[in-house]
């Protein structure tokens, strides 16, 4: 009898340079709510000692409900929701670039992410390789945006001058 694991077929994921148009839009996973425990344990793990993100009173002194949720945390959140739609077999990290917090984010919020193919271009430096630019968004319950940001990153091309990878 053969192991389930032999008959398993590989699911096919990510995209390829040629597979991004500009304009194309993602609506990326279904979401996700950060809790108080996250914005904690990420500001503690990340030596971001801000006592807006772990001291409820200090953030009420200055006029906030609760605790503030740490920024670098909802960009995170947002890029990794927009990772299997963008760049799952992509190749480098190219960069951030318009990175804005519209506002402050609390535990409890639930984030989803959009994004929007906005350049592609081949690599001059490497033409087996394109680089793609998206601009992604998180957006709470109420479609507020409360993170922006525009990413590239360098993607493998399907062909490279004509030839078939």
């Amino acid at each position: 009898m053969s192991d389930i694991r032999d008959r398993a077929k590989l699911w096919e994921k990510g995209r390829l340079f040629e597979d991004f148009v500009v304009g194309e839009q993602f609506n990326h996973h279904w979401g996700r709510t950060i809790t108080e425990s996250d914005t904690i344990t990420f500001s503690t793990l990340t030596l971001t000692f801000n006592p807006l993100y772990f001291n409820r009173d200090y953030a009420r002194e200055l006029g906030h409900p609760d605790i503030v949720v740490n920024p670098h945390l909802l960009f995170n959140v947002v890029l990794g929701m927009s990772v299997e739609d963008l760049s799952e077999i992509g190749g480098p990290f190219l960069g951030v670039y318009d990175l804005v917090y519209h506002q402050p984010a609390y535990p409890g919020i639930t984030l989803r992410a959009q994004s929007e193919t906005t350049e592609t271009r081949v690599s001059e430096s490497n033409p087996a390789n394109g680089i793609v630019t998206w601009s992604s968004r998180g957006i709470d319950s109420d479609g507020t945006t409360i993170v922006s940001f525009r990413r590239s990153n360098l993607v493998g091309r399907r062909t490279v001058m004509g030839d078939s990878k």
